[in-house]
């Protein structure tokens, strides 16, 4: 505990000493700089992290579209607005050409990325994706890139078709699949699935599931979603079980994780409700998150979730953003999709960034596939 304000501030310089140095903060350091750290503080040393990985006023962008293939699930999570339980009223599945005409649209509308998001349907077996998948690349081929999946939602199918991880992976990959993300996250502590989606899986299941993922060759990314009711110490509970996994990749020669990717809690709609946190302590917590994930290349903000004020995280040290066309199940929660995309790529270039669109790469492993 730091008594007076000459502590805070004997802290606040060693902290800062660390990083500049290249070192690594610890979650009690972490903590410290959540505290006590000014704005300017917190974007001087995320600033200073971001720069050993990406030119100082050099952004990279993509146009994405989540197609929300079905809303049925079984999962229940009290933060979701979108999801319906079987045998309702209003439950869905989209066809082949439903998911076609809306790749088709991405295209026109200058994208090429995709990623799938729908949740726990029971009535959906492995094949209807894989097969879903293998029409797509069979489709697209190297026109359109995908994400296939969240992390949940594949650990919910490989349960589901009783295969291990590393099995349902390897018949995701057969059928062209490149990247699973690493979505349904949320917060990753055990008290706080407890408390709000219970029929998820442990944090461990989930770290041995993306594990599998990264051991077959595919690609994932780290996810993160603030503005529940999680406590400081969840989040920092969060960042380093990340921290610790991208270690282990990288010390057994994987790239692991391609980036990180943090969200606001929309909560119109959902059984939870509360409120929404400010821009402002967005871009807190991106900073803190650059400056702790070390091991981490790419930081990228929420345009989905933080509309305009997601840019002003480029200077918290954020390098990478998405400009997305539609996303259901976040809209549901109240989220609003701008679809004047010059408009918003105009926002970065005034706070003097340099803007490149990024095409999504094939992983390594599967480059010659």
């Amino acid at each position: 505990m730091l008594d007076t304000q000459t502590d805070v501030r004997a802290a606040l310089d060693r902290i800062s000493s660390t990083v500049l140095a290249g070192g690594r903060i610890t979650t009690a350091d972490a903590a410290t700089l959540w505290e006590h750290a000014a704005d300017d503080e917190l974007k001087r040393l995320a600033r200073a992290v971001r720069a050993r990985y990406h030119a100082p006023g050099r952004a990279t962008y993509m146009v994405m579209r989540i197609i929300n293939y079905t809303n049925v699930c079984v999962a229940q999570c009290d933060y979701c607005a979108f999801y319906v339980l079987p045998n309702q009223p209003g439950g869905y599945v989209l066809t082949r050409d439903d998911v076609f005409a809306k790749i088709d649209e991405l295209l026109a509308a200058g994208g090429d990325l995709v990623g799938f998001n729908g949740g726990f349907n029971p009535k959906l077996p492995l094949h209807y994706y894989a097969d879903l998948f293998a029409a797509v690349r069979e489709r697209y081929g190297d026109r359109v890139e995908f994400y296939a999946l969240t992390i949940a939602e594949f650990m919910y199918l490989a349960d589901r078709a009783n295969l291990s991880h590393a099995q349902a992976a390897e018949r995701l990959r057969e059928a062209g699949v490149h990247w699973i993300t690493g979505g349904g996250s949320e917060i990753l502590t055990e008290d706080f699935r407890r408390r709000h989606a219970k029929f998820k899986y442990t944090v461990a299941e989930y770290f041995q599931a993306q594990r599998a993922i990264v051991d077959n060759g595919m690609r994932t990314t780290a996810t993160m979603v603030i503005g529940f009711d999680e406590t400081l110490e969840e989040r920092l509970e969060h960042l380093q079980r990340t921290r610790d996994f991208q270690d282990g990749c990288l010390e057994s020669g994987s790239p692991g994780l391609f980036s990180f990717l943090c969200w606001t809690y929309k909560p119109y709609g959902t059984t939870l409700g509360g409120g929404e946190i400010t821009p402002r302590e967005y871009w807190r917590h991106m900073a803190l998150s650059r400056i702790f994930l070390d091991n981490v290349k790419h930081f990228r903000t929420s345009v989905l979730t933080q509309n305009e004020e997601a840019f002003r995280a480029l200077e918290y040290g954020a390098d990478d953003f998405d400009l997305p066309i539609e996303d259901e199940v976040t809209q549901k929660a109240g989220a609003r999709v701008d679809l004047d995309l010059d408009r918003l790529l105009a926002i970065p270039r005034a706070l003097g960034y340099t803007v490149e669109y990024r095409h999504a790469e094939r992983p390594p492993a599967l480059a010659a596939a």
